[in-house]
Parts: structure tokens; C-alpha cells; sequence
């Protein structure tokens, strides 16, 4: 290899690392999973006033959705399910989650009979306040 040829290589190796580190040390130091960013604060604040003021009353206030929530209720409507790690709301994608929330299952799936308790969000809380809960 000749000497001008280890430069250019030198070089490049230099100038690659060094917009690695600008790259890394630019970054936010809160990780963004999906739609959520956990460990901003002020997001999970307001995430909690919310969900208590808007999805407390049938998931509960600590997240165990309503009981027999895997069984029909009287009016053929399924039960509120829990959103801890005993329901299934982990087992669909931060997207899914977003979009039945703001425009409710019905209309997701496309299940036009379909009717459920849970109301449909997108005129009553904004992107930002869903993404909050």
C-alpha cells in the first residue's frame, strides 16, 4: 500500500469515527420505543391524569381491566380487558394500540356491527394526549 494511499484511508477512518461520535452525541438520552417515549416525564405525567380521567373507569385504576373480561357481558359487549401483563393489549404494536384507540376497533378492523363500550378518542383527545395514555 502506498504512503498516499494509507493517508486516504487514515483519513477516512478519522472523519467516520468522528461523525459517529457527533451522531451519538446528538441523540435525545430518552429511547423512543414506537409511538412511546417512556422516560420523558412530563409525557408519563400526563399519560396518567388522563388515563384516569378517561379509561380508569372500565380498565381500572391500577390496570386490571373489568372482571371475566374475556367473557361476553349481558348486552353481547366485551368487558374492558386489563392493560397489565395479564391482558393481551401487549401482545398488538404501538400503531395498532394508537389506531384503535383514536378510531376504535370497529373501524380498524373493519367490523361494521361490531359495538363496544370503549369510545372512539379522535375527537376527544388529541395524537399527543393518546400517545401520552
Amino acid at each position: 500500500m502506498t504512503k498516499t494511499r494509507f493517508m486516504i484511508f487514515a483519513i477516512a477512518g478519522v472523519a467516520l469515527l468522528f461523525g459517529v461520535t457527533l451522531f451519538a452525541w446528538d441523540q435525545p438520552n430518552e429511547p423512543r420505543v414506537g409511538l412511546f417515549m417512556p422516560d420523558i416525564r412530563q409525557t408519563v405525567a400526563q399519560g396518567k391524569i388522563i388515563y384516569a380521567e378517561q379509561c380508569a373507569s372500565c380498565h381500572g385504576d391500577n390496570l386490571e381491566g373489568e372482571p371475566r373480561w374475556r367473557q361476553p357481558k349481558a348486552n353481547g359487549r366485551m368487558p374492558a380487558p386489563p392493560h397489565d401483563e395479564t391482558g393481551h393489549t401487549w401482545h398488538h404494536g404501538d400503531q395498532q394500540l394508537f389506531d384503535i384507540t383514536k378510531y376504535g376497533l370497529a373501524d380498524i378492523a373493519n367490523l361494521k356491527d361490531y359495538e363496544s363500550d370503549m369510545p372512539v378518542y379522535k375527537d376527544i383527545l388529541t395524537d399527543e394526549e393518546i400517545i401520552a395514555v
